[in-house]
């Protein structure tokens, strides 16, 4: 549906795309954008989801994976394609509901601006953030504000990244126990993406996957108003590295099996070609697509269906479409800009129409997908 410069079209890969993949959804590491490829994709390609059971909006999150929080996993079983919601990861239990010949991958984030972002988003869910003033006075003492008692609640506040691969967050920064938990990530994971660099990112997914460059346009999601970002001191930027010094080694591991990946894949020179064809083909849908070109602040979101989950202090933007998009492009553009809640329950409906629909709090236009 989206007119596209010829030149900028992907030629076929001679291989056959992956259509069995499982994602695990780090926190805030730009993983709802991810979420929307996949869900795009599932839709695409006709592809069954492993999603949550009953009024659940996660895959049993913060509690361990098990198979009991997917939606029909007794009836559908290893038959599900895709697998992408919020989970604790556990091999064991995720490999029962994905197929033996599944790919799976995940994206970490430079944990210095990844707990910045943690620390306004769950600032009203954990504790540790909840009692200090802002996130300078949080890394400045933090045993003042975090209690190991509380650290199911306080999960957001230390090595977030290492608990959501499935460890434990208050373990001690052991080498040998930091290496051996590396080299089981690297054995579970075909690929671990890098938030800081993701158009790069998103280009080696489609290599690795076979997918089209279209399989993996987006537009940024549950990103925050710059005036709700808070500025971390040069000692603060240090004291992370300390205070979440699991997910700095696991970061700066998975940085260089990144780039590796990259070389091996294409090299930098073709890399930087295709990310620049992603950016083109991006503003394209963009000039279709948007009436403002850029996210916008929740006050002027004027289709309350697009309208992303707030939490804490952060101001989380959307998107406002062009008015005359005729019928297909209409329903495109609202899918690469639909919140992940409502996304998730749009599929859900489709997927599982008997159960009572998931209640999420905003406005639902999927009746109307349906209608049409």
């Amino acid at each position: 549906f989206w007119r596209s410069s010829a030149k900028l079209v992907t030629p076929h890969l001679p291989c056959g795309a992956k259509t069995n993949v499982m994602f695990l959804k780090t926190h805030k590491t730009a993983s709802s954008t991810v979420l929307n490829i996949l869900f795009r994709f599932t839709e695409k390609h006709n592809l069954t989801i492993a999603l949550p059971a009953n009024q659940l909006v996660h895959l049993g999150y913060p509690e361990t994976f098990t198979t009991r929080f997917v939606e029909e996993f007794q009836t559908i079983g290893q038959n599900y394609n895709i697998m992408c919601n919020h989970l604790r990861f556990n091999r064991l239990e995720v490999q029962k509901v994905m197929a033996e010949n599944t790919f799976y991958f995940s994206i970490v984030r430079n944990p210095v601006s990844q707990l910045e972002s943690s620390y306004v988003y769950y600032k009203d869910v954990a504790p540790a953030f909840r009692t200090s003033k802002d996130v300078n006075e949080y890394l400045a003492s933090p045993l003042s504000y975090y209690h190991k008692a509380n650290y199911r609640e306080n999960i957001y506040a230390k090595n977030n990244m290492w608990f959501d691969f499935g460890y434990d967050n208050n373990a001690e920064d052991n080498e040998s126990y930091i290496q051996a938990v590396l080299e089981e990530i690297e054995q579970n994971f075909h690929l671990v993406l890098i938030a800081d660099y993701f158009d790069e990112s998103m280009i080696l997914l489609k290599h690795t996957l076979c997918w089209d460059l279209d399989d993996v346009i987006y537009f940024k999601l549950n990103s925050r108003k710059e005036d709700t970002v808070q500025t971390l001191t040069p000692e603060s930027k240090e004291r992370v590295k300390v205070w979440c010094s699991l997910d700095w080694k696991l970061y700066l591991h998975f940085n260089q099996t990144f780039w590796k990946a990259i070389q091996e894949t294409m090299g930098l020179e073709e890399l930087e070609k295709e990310v620049n064809h992603l950016r083109a083909r991006q503003k394209e849908i963009m000039e279709t697509c948007l009436s403002d070109w850029r996210p916008v602040e929740k006050t002027r979101i004027k289709d309350k269906a697009l309208m992303p989950f707030q939490s804490g202090d952060a101001s989380i933007l959307s998107y406002n479409l062009n008015q005359g998009l005729d019928n297909k492009s209409l329903r495109a553009c609202q899918k690469i800009v639909m919140p992940e809640l409502q996304y998730m329950s749009y599929l859900y409906a489709l997927q599982h129409p008997h159960k009572k629909r998931k209640q999420v709090g905003f406005p639902l236009f999927w009746n109307s997908f349906q209608e049409n």
